[in-house]
């Protein structure tokens, strides 16, 4: 665990504001200049997701390569999504040498996650890497250090940056029609079969790590601060399958302002992905959140005025496909960042240290200029989930 009191120097960073990107404002190119992506990792995010998304990203991404230790799902899926290149982790860095991709999307366990990203920003391969961006404060600024020394994009893989009905809470939450913001809550859980990489310490799983974040994120941008002190707590059952991993973690974090946020996040519950912002005039309730297969549903109260809106099914991974592309063609840093990430897991860590030691963990002071806004939000239709090769459902 990092000292969260060392030096303002070495917990402060700095990143200049993102043009956000414009749907219609999207570099125009061939096909054969778009942007060339590996995908690292064929597990189930994968599968269900990130590589039927390449059909909706086409303007300006292509995929040509994939990477995994299966031989099966390599060959299976190479030739599903007719693409040239299957690839053993064994020859990952060896392949990136040769210059054949300009970015990869990684979509690897989370213990595994630094390890590659700083083998492809040292090979000038531009990232875009799932959440958590690591599993230590200490891991996410590595990355972000080497990717900047060798002139390489890192994004964080948050999707519900480019989603309406989130986009929409975080615009209204600014607009002061519910007032001042008060208080954020939300809970987030779903049913981890065993065996599952998620149940597996060794891994990075737990709850938190998996499904904290999203609840972590949302209240950072709802309030557009970042924490000041959180509480922790962990709670594990009598179930087998929570021998190495806790069972849930509720969390308590105190913003600039006096305002709270508060979830809690469970890999031994019914599926819930719910989360309410409230303020002293109203308060906007989101349905299915947090969710990338199920309708969203926006519940705002302003005074004695109710309203209920629905939102589509939507593709949630081509529009983060189609921005990181923008971004590398026009030399522009993406949101979000790899800061991003930072600001997140600084937060995962100081809720276990506090949960350990049953005391209030106080969070060094973060600058952030970046924040999602209504103008990254790209909407596409969503896609068929695709017959599964090797892999186990779940969520990411």
């Amino acid at each position: 665990m990092n000292n969260s009191h060392s030096s303002r120097r070495a917990t402060t960073l700095r990143v200049m504001p993102t043009v956000p990107l414009e749907t219609k404002g999207l570099v125009k190119l061939k096909r054969s200049d778009a942007v060339r992506y590996g995908v690292v990792g064929l597990g189930h995010i994968a599968q269900t997701a990130v590589l039927p998304a390449f059909k909706h990203a086409q303007q300006n991404s292509r995929l040509v390569a994939l990477f995994s230790d299966d031989a099966m799902k390599r060959l299976e899926l190479g030739r599903r999504y007719h693409v040239p290149h299957v690839v053993g982790y064994q020859d990952y860095e060896a392949f990136l040498e040769e210059g054949r991709l300009d970015a990869v999307y990684i979509a690897l366990p989370n213990s595994m996650h630094c390890d590659f990203v700083i083998r492809a920003a040292r090979a000038g391969v531009h990232i875009l890497c799932e959440k958590p961006l690591g599993l230590s404060e200490r891991e996410c600024r590595v990355m972000i250090a080497v990717c900047k020394r060798n002139q390489v994009k890192l994004m964080t893989a948050y999707r519900l940056h480019f989603e309406k009905a989130n986009l929409e809470a975080m615009n209204l939450s600014q607009s002061g029609r519910i007032g001042e913001l008060r208080y954020f809550n939300s809970i987030f859980s779903m049913q981890a079969r065993a065996p599952n990489i998620r149940l597996d310490q060794d891994m990075g799983g737990g709850p938190l790590w998996d499904l904290g974040v999203y609840c972590i994120n949302a209240a950072r941008n709802l309030f557009r601060e970042e924490p000041v002190e959180v509480m922790g707590v962990t709670a594990t059952g009598r179930d087998k399958r929570f021998q190495e991993v806790e069972e849930m973690v509720s969390a308590t974090l105190l913003f600039p302002g006096e305002r709270l946020a508060s979830f809690i996040c469970s890999f031994g519950a019914a599926d819930a992905a719910v989360y309410e912002v409230v303020g002293t005039k109203g308060r906007v309730s989101i349905e299915h959140a947090y969710e990338y297969a199920q309708r969203i549903e926006m519940d705002t109260t302003i005074g004695e005025r109710k309203a209920v809106r629905s939102f589509k099914l939507r593709d949630q991974f081509a529009p983060e496909l189609l921005y990181f592309s923008d971004c590398i063609l026009r030399n522009r840093e993406p949101e979000p960042s790899g800061l991003e990430g930072l600001a997140d897991v600084r937060i995962v860590e100081a809720i276990y240290k506090s949960a350990k030691t049953k005391k209030p963990a106080r969070l060094a002071r973060l600058l952030k200029s970046t924040r999602p806004s209504l103008r990254q939000e790209v909407s596409l239709a969503p896609v068929r989930k695709p017959e599964l090769v090797h892999a186990k459902g779940g969520i990411t």
